[in-house]
Parts: C-alpha cells; structure tokens; sequence
C-alpha cells in the first residue's frame, strides 16, 4: 500500500518511490531500534517522514508476553491522526502512508507529515511566560485551558489516550505574544501519536495517566487551584459542583498520579497544591 498527496506524487521518482522515502536523506531528529524520524525537503516543501522497519518476532513475542500491544508499523499512527481529525482534534497532516508486508515481525511502514512552520510547544511558550506576557498572560492561560480540555475531551470520548501527553506534544502557532488580543485564536495541535490507543472506551486508569502526565508537565506554567477547577469543568462540560461531588477521587488520583511523576523529576514537592 502506496499513498501520497498530489505534491509528492509530482515530485517522487515514480520508480522504487517506496524505498526512496524509506532511505530519504535529510535532518535526522530520532533513530531507534527499528525507527526512525528524518526532516526532508521536496520542491521546496519541508516534510517529516516516520519510517518502521520489522521489529523482529523476538519484539512481538515480548510484547504480548507482557500484555502490550507490539508497534510493528506507522499504521497506528495514521489511524490515530485520521480518528482524532473526525473527533475535531487538530493534528499534523497526513501527506503520505505506506505499508508493505505481510508478517508483523516483518512489516515496513512509514508515514509522511507536512513540516509545522512558525509553531512552538506549550511547554516552551509557559517556561518563561510570567514576564513575557505581561497583561495577557492571564488570558492567554485561560484560553488555553479551555482548548487543552477540550482536546482531551475530544480526544477520550472518541476512545482514544494518548500515554505521552504532555505539554510539550501541544504546539500553537507563535506570534508576538504581548500583543495579543482577548479573542485571537489560540488553536492547538496535538502531535507525537505513534504511541495512542485505541478502543471503544478508555479505561479509567488511562484516563489517569494521560491527565495525570499532562498536568505534571504543567505544574511549573504558573498554574492557580482556581485554573485546575476551570480545567475540571472545561473537560466534563459540567457544573464543577456536580463533577467534584460525583468524581472527587477519579480527580485526586490523577493529582496524586502527577506529583508521582513531578518528585523524582524535579527533585522537589510542586509549588501547587490542592
């Protein structure tokens, strides 16, 4: 299986197309094991390409030993991207997949995305905003809660988690931030999706995890009590008296599940606490 957009099915060798971009040269950002993540140009459009070659029976094997799921292709992160676009999340685009194969020890996969152009991550945007911001600052945080929930709502109720979501996988397109006005779009991507789940319901201590990651990336952004209780509300899109009453524990356990992962991290207890 061959698929590209119009723009590399121009520009490609029409020839052998399928291992050119197996072996396309360019910036490589990650090579492990069976994987790897190379920034390339084509016609003067910058791309990523995920490449996957067979991760061997040995892998497979230890996986299902283990009761996970072996990543033995990019197909679920294409399948991911494509449920996530349906569910209104925004993420990178799809400009090309492929998949040859036919035993999962031995697939080989990869799938290309346009380059993001102009954009930073929520986690290099909040490191240094208390004095970059100034006056907007307080908006700004609260228009991002708000699309941060509603990108993890989005996002659980098609039945997908995410197992790496944090801060740094949020990127929004940069801009001269003291200018900002109320009302200016703050839209969000949501990226790195090799590694989403899939099912017809998260369980709930995935739920954990994922809000759970997510806030331990954000306990240092200068976050208020007053800030998670709107984050609570934005994501249950319910009175935050009802939720706190009918969910008090789902919510500290994901409490507890962050400060788990922000002590031996930072070496310290959070600034915040509930």
């Amino acid at each position: 299986m061959l698929e590209l957009d119009q723009h590399l099915r121009a520009h490609l060798p029409k020839e052998n197309t399928f291992d050119w971009l197996m072996t396309v040269e360019g910036k490589v950002h990650r090579a492990v094991k069976n994987r790897r993540t190379v920034e390339f140009e084509v016609a003067g459009r910058r791309y990523f390409i995920k490449a996957h070659r067979g991760v061997g029976w040995r892998e497979v094997l230890k996986n299902v030993l283990y009761g996970r799921a072996p990543i033995v292709s990019a197909e679920p992160e294409w399948r991911a991207i494509e449920q996530l676009n349906a569910a209104g999340v925004a993420t990178p685009g799809i400009a090309g997949k492929g998949l040859r194969g036919a035993a999962p020890a031995n697939l080989e996969s990869f799938i290309v995305m346009p380059a993001l152009e102009g954009m930073i991550s929520l986690e290099d945007l909040t490191s240094d905003w208390r004095g970059a911001m100034g006056v907007n600052r307080v908006q700004l945080k609260r228009a991002l809660l708000q699309r941060i929930a509603d990108t993890a709502r989005r996002m659980h109720g098609a039945g997908l988690n995410h197992r790496d979501f944090y801060l740094c996988h949020f990127l929004v397109r940069d801009r001269d931030w003291p200018k900002r006005k109320k009302g200016d779009e703050a839209d969000l991507t949501l990226i790195d999706l090799h590694r989403v789940q899939r099912r017809e319901q998260v369980p709930q201590r995935w739920l954990v995890k994922d809000l759970g990651g997510l806030l331990f990336s954000a306990l240092n952004a200068g976050l208020t009590r007053r800030d998670l209780l709107r984050f609570i509300a934005a994501y249950r899109q319910q009175p935050l008296r009802e939720v706190l009453a009918r969910e008090g524990n789902f919510w500290r356990q994901i409490w507890n599940n962050a400060v788990k992962l922000y002590r031996p991290f930072h070496h310290r207890e959070p600034s915040l606490s509930l």
